[in-house]
């Protein structure tokens, strides 16, 4: 049901004026919803009828866009947008559209609250109760495939399906995390994450890129609580990777990266030792400090997390013979690697494994593994170092590119 102007205004000062809101206050939240709000009659609370969508418009620009919110039907959900982080993806993809997606709203590491659900939304993908209000994530959407459900996931990873964040645009425009509003359709897998906090919802999507490669990693039967394991490229996505090494109780993790904050962080996270290839010359010499960061030993397994081909050329020096390596940084075409198949892998015997984002099943994984980081005292949400407002959007990918800080993020 519509409200008038004079309604709306009404309608937020008895609020305010309940939770002893400001006459600044009050004029500011007025001025906010007026002309374009009306009431969500099962709720009563004050919804607006348009949203706000960060559209990438061309390389390196994009606009804040306003669009109508649509009817929500019987399998939609509506979401209020509380935060979404920023992806190397996204950096690509705003740097070079290597997908080729121009308009397109991004943003694909988004959590938020459902304020509006159809009537044959019952439960999340895991099969736990939904209700408006509920704080959420969003995983893959299957609208092509019905068939696959939360407990044949192994079977495909999300290069099988569509995400919200690199959809083209289309009639909905509510289509990604970088916004106040996102439309969630029939055939999307959605989880409710109430329990976890605003940063660590925020996580979930990188963390559960770094619970795959472990899985992946744990396939070769070499990681071992006492393994010996190197992790190259302490990013978020490396930074996330040795905070779930740490949480099974793998101890002796050596970092290699070439920026002190990031080497720092390292250590705070779990790692015992760490390595600025900065201050070594040549490959033999940073092999020789990895060597010594172990007490003498090669690592027993290495995870290469930069998606620079350099990097992925060298770590084979890292690594004993029968060792293991998996190989995570490529999320997109990094160019090709130089490596000496007989030295770096034969004769070595080296185990490689590939891995790229999650399966579905690796979401449930990546909760627990969110919950037992706060548990014994990892400071993963500090990941997040840089929060900007949607307004702001430019900044944050440019933020990202220039590699300041660690974590960036929109949070609304």
């Amino acid at each position: 049901m519509s409200v008038s102007e004079k309604e709306v205004e009404a309608i937020v000062r008895q609020i305010l004026g309940q939770l002893g809101g400001t006459p600044a206050a009050e004029n500011a939240a007025a001025k906010q919803y007026s002309g374009s709000a009306s009431v969500n009659c099962s709720s009563g609370a004050v919804m607006p009828k348009t949203a706000h969508v960060a559209v990438l418009v061309e390389k390196e620009r994009f606009e804040v866009k306003e669009y109508p919110i649509p009817p929500v039907g019987d399998d939609d959900i509506l979401v209020r947008v509380e935060g979404c982080g920023v992806c190397g993806t996204d950096a690509h993809e705003f740097k070079r559209d290597p997908f080729g997606l121009i308009p397109v709203a991004l943003g694909h590491e988004g959590t938020g609250e459902i304020v509006q659900m159809g009537k044959n939304v019952k439960k999340d993908s895991a099969g736990k109760d939904l209700h408006v209000g509920d704080k959420v994530v969003t995983c893959m959407i299957f609208h092509d495939d019905p068939e696959i459900t939360m407990f044949d996931l192994n079977k495909q990873n999300v290069g099988g399906a569509d995400v919200y964040g690199l959809l083209p645009d289309d009639e909905v425009h509510l289509n990604g995390w970088f916004s106040d509003y996102i439309f969630i359709r029939k055939g999307s897998t959605v989880f409710n994450v109430s329990d976890l906090d605003l940063d660590s919802r925020i996580l979930i999507e990188p963390a559960a890129v770094l619970v795959h490669a472990v899985e992946r990693a744990k396939t070769t039967g070499i990681l071992k609580f006492n393994s010996r394991v190197c992790v190259q490229g302490c990013g978020p996505i490396g930074l996330l990777c040795i905070a779930v090494l740490r949480t099974m109780g793998i101890e002796h993790i050596t970092a290699v990266d070439g920026n002190a904050q990031r080497l720092a962080f390292a250590g705070r996270l779990g790692a015992e030792q760490t390595v600025n290839f900065g201050d070594y010359q040549g490959i033999e010499a940073l092999t020789k400090a990895v060597y010594d960061s172990f007490g003498g030993h090669l690592a027993d397994f290495a995870f290469q997390c930069t998606g620079n081909p350099k990097a992925h050329a060298n770590i084979y020096k890292f690594i004993r013979n029968g060792g293991g390596l998996c190989e995570l940084g490529f999320f997109v075409n990094g160019g090709d690697a130089t490596i000496n198949p007989h030295f770096d892998l034969c004769s070595k015997e080296i185990n490689l494994v590939g891995s790229w984002v999650y399966t579905l099943r690796d979401y449930g994984t990546t909760f627990d593994f969110l919950r037992r980081a706060k548990a014994i005292g990892l400071p993963v949400t500090e990941l997040i170092t840089h929060r900007f407002p949607l307004a702001q959007i430019n900044e944050a990918l440019q933020t990202n590119l220039s590699m300041k800080g660690l974590k960036i993020a929109i949070v609304n």
